[in-house]
């Protein structure tokens, strides 16, 4: 390669472009993952499991839902791998293209009416492919804004975690137009299969978007540097060298998952406990997810002010105090009170949520980053996000009360802090994220 070559692709694309790749590509893979959701409560347990009871059926359509959870630390560690020996820009064009295809396919299947037990077997495959490229999408989007020329890697950052509620509002938006615009014997027959079509040209612009950025400047400087010189197999390292920062990784982020499920999807099961109609709940969750649109950026700014040590911990002790004040405005059955305690609840989580992009990673060195900061993300959505429904309605049966439920959050941020105090104790971790 020629020096100016070199010079080319150490550069680095612009932080702003990059940042906002990621949130291209990255709301693109999380609309993908929420349509799937969608369609797993609304379409498939009639189309892809009619074999069963209603109930039954619901219930393995979830299930389908959740094999997501399980696959992304899968992808996480395979993706990483490869992210951190070949480089973050490929592995980011592989794993959006990926989820692409597997979406779009999903478009295509035929239902058990047409080719039986198939069906669903099809259906559970492409579901562990998009788990699959989730969980290594993440990682490579954060790792590109945090290792640009930027000191807003807090903001930049934020960028890619905004992703999630964009992709939340793409998804329902996607559903209310089919089902605003065709009967239900259409939707049901071939309306459903437009949004996950959809994906296909949206991964498009989002491909060519990336296609266009250099690779990252800090990782082409470690691979010149590391050139000839060996190494573990980057997961063997960082369970062997690194546990500790993996364990921080997950508890500084499981929180948030169990404060977001509670504040949003929980809401839906209890309303209906209280008589109400669950159009309350998707009505508030609306409205939270355009708020944390906003928040997110807000405390990824604060980050680069504060530190995202502190913007986490804030968020913690924030939602330890409202999860208890939630419930007591949701009790009260008035619909403008559940959607303002549900914006202030997401408000608040938002807190949690978008230091993330800059915090997991600068826990782990350049060549185990893609690996570490991804692996420690997605673990943690299974250690809060997959199992935070189960245990809020198994505490909402055995006791009856909501109180069960708040203190089971409060004390998931608990260990938030915990993690953040650990975290402080890290060399690599005491200084600030700040803008210079």
């Amino acid at each position: 390669m020629s020096h100016d070559a070199t010079t080319s692709s150490t550069t680095g694309s612009h932080p702003v472009k990059v940042a906002t790749a990621s949130l291209v590509g990255t709301s693109l893979e999380f609309y993908d993952h929420f349509i799937y959701g969608t369609a797993a409560a609304l379409v498939f347990p009639k189309l892809f499991f009619s074999q069963e009871d209603p109930r039954t059926a619901l219930l393995l359509s979830l299930v389908s839902y959740g094999l997501a959870f399980a696959a992304r630390p899968l992808g996480a560690a395979l993706f990483g791998h490869f992210g951190d020996r070949l480089g973050r820009k490929r592995v980011l064009f592989i794993t959006l293209l990926l989820m692409g295809l597997s979406t779009f396919m999903i478009g295509l299947l035929p239902t058990y009416a047409t080719v039986g037990i198939a069906a669903p077997a099809m259906l559970a495959v492409l579901r562990l492919t998009q788990g699959l490229a989730l969980g290594g999408e993440w990682g490579g989007a954060a790792l590109m804004v945090n290792e640009s020329k930027s000191s807003a890697k807090g903001f930049l950052g934020s960028l890619v975690q905004v992703a999630s509620p964009i992709g939340f509002l793409l998804a329902n938006l996607a559903f209310a137009a089919v089902t605003a615009s065709v009967s239900e014997e259409a939707f049901l027959s071939w309306g459903w299969r437009l949004p996950f079509f959809d994906s296909g040209l949206l991964v498009g612009v989002g491909l060519y978007i990336r296609l266009s950025l250099d690779e990252s400047p800090e990782f082409e400087r470690m691979r010149a540097l590391a050139r000839h010189e060996p190494r573990q197999a980057p997961l063997v390292e960082v369970f062997s060298q690194h546990w500790g920062k993996l364990a921080i990784a997950v508890g500084a982020r499981a929180g948030s998952d169990i404060a977001w499920y509670v504040f949003s999807l929980f809401l839906q099961v209890y309303l209906l406990r209280l008589g109400m109609s669950r159009a309350v709940a998707l009505e508030a969750g609306v409205f939270a997810a355009v708020s944390q649109v906003f928040a997110i950026p807000l405390f990824g700014y604060l980050a680069d002010r504060w530190g995202s040590r502190v913007v986490l911990g804030l968020g913690a002790v924030a939602g330890m105090v409202w999860v208890f004040v939630f419930f007591q405005m949701v009790d009260t059955r008035v619909p403008a009170q559940i959607i303002a305690a549900c914006m202030v609840g997401m408000f608040i989580q938002a807190a949690l949520w978008a230091p993330l992009a800059a915090f997991l990673p600068q826990m782990f060195p350049t060549h185990v980053r893609f690996t570490g900061a991804g692996l420690g993300f997605q673990l943690a959505g299974i250690a809060g996000g997959a199992f935070a429904p189960l245990i809020a309605v198994s505490l909402l049966d055995r006791y009856g009360s909501s109180t069960a439920v708040a203190i089971y959050v409060a004390g998931a941020l608990a260990f938030v802090l915990v993690a953040l105090a650990f975290a402080g104790r890290a060399p690599s971790l005491k200084a600030p994220v700040l803008a210079r």
